[in-house]
């Protein structure tokens, strides 16, 4: 008798580990730790017991109100741990990552400026300048072999992540990043996630 039971237990263990390794250790370990949720599979072994919505890794992410951000001009928010600041500027709305691409100077507290026609957000710390449509720096050069050289703006490319902003019935939305290309505002949104003595003051 003593081996049956011994042998069913075995079959028991060696059940529950191939769950785990199916379904991830974080099912399994994340019910046996909460106390609220009993450790419970029903047909999706996947899914957790507490009844939560899991957002697709790439669905836009509520940030606010339009009207409330219309009155705020710009806010700071997380989107998929990543701190952006959505910006209502003449109109329109435009987020991007919370950092400057140069140094991490916080981009709400800077000035938005109007050159060649483009909004830009003027770096607070060291006056970068980066458009909020397409996240391009900017900067002011001349050519010397201009008889009577003229300083000019001119593009250093796209340096800062922009985000899509979406309007739906009076909510604001923000998409999370496609981070298939590498930015240079990535360094410090990382930086950002990862040192919480480096987060924005509020």
């Amino acid at each position: 008798m003593l081996e049956i039971i011994i042998l069913s237990l075995h079959f028991f263990v060696c059940f529950l580990i191939s769950v785990v390794i199916w379904c991830g250790s974080k099912v399994l370990w994340g019910s046996l730790h909460d106390r609220e949720a009993p450790l419970l599979f029903d047909m999706d072994l996947c899914s957790s017991s507490k009844g939560a919505v899991e957002m697709e890794p790439d669905a836009p992410v509520y940030v606010g109100k339009e009207d409330d951000i219309k009155k705020s001009q710009r806010i700071t928010t997380k989107v998929n741990d990543r701190e952006v600041v959505v910006f209502y500027h003449e109109g329109k709305f435009y987020a991007m990552d919370a950092r400057c691409y140069h140094a991490g100077g916080p981009l709400r507290l800077g000035e938005i400026e109007d050159i060649n026609g483009q909004p830009c957000i003027i770096c607070p710390w060291h006056k970068y300048k980066i458009t909020l449509e397409t996240g391009e720096g900017l900067y002011q050069a001349i050519n010397p072999m201009e008889p009577s050289p003229t300083p000019r703006w001119r593009s250093k490319g796209v340096k800062q992540r922009i985000h899509k902003v979406t309007i739906d019935n009076g909510n604001v939305y923000v998409s999370p990043p496609d981070l298939s290309v590498s930015l240079a505002s990535d360094y410090y949104a990382d930086k950002c996630k990862n040192n919480s003595d480096f987060t924005m003051e509020k």
